[in-house]
């Protein structure tokens, strides 16, 4: 959705705000079940990925995006585990729509990664 605080910015940065938002209001859900060391792994790899795009988007270097873009692949590739573990698990078996926003991510975040290494290289 497109709001005067959105506008000039890029649709991964934007999915990967939301999904944070998301994210630290699933946190305090599992904090309520006792869950708190899954809850805070989830909370610091769910809330990474925005940070680690918007250090990208703010980059140095071709080099720099490209490291900081991995980084947050590799965090969405995590909080992609930690969502399956708790599914699995059977803590929460309703937490399909995040899985599928990590899901999203870890797809748009690939693109990117291999996008900017290929284009390094020419």
């Amino acid at each position: 959705m497109l709001t005067e605080s959105t506008k000039g910015k890029n649709l991964v940065q934007e999915k990967s705000f939301e999904f944070a938002v998301s994210i630290v209001k699933y946190y305090r859900n599992l904090k309520t079940q006792n869950e708190f060391a899954i809850a805070n792994q989830l909370l610091r790899a769910g809330t990474s990925i925005g940070a680690n795009i918007e250090e990208a988007l703010g980059g140095s270097s071709k080099k720099d995006f490209t490291n900081k873009m991995t980084i947050a692949l590799k965090e969405a590739r995590e909080s992609k585990y930690w969502l399956r573990l708790i599914h699995e698990s059977e803590i929460d078996k309703n937490i399909q729509p995040l899985l599928t926003e990590a899901n999203s991510l870890v797809n748009i975040l690939s693109k990117i990664v291999k996008t900017s290494k290929a284009d390094s290289k020419t």
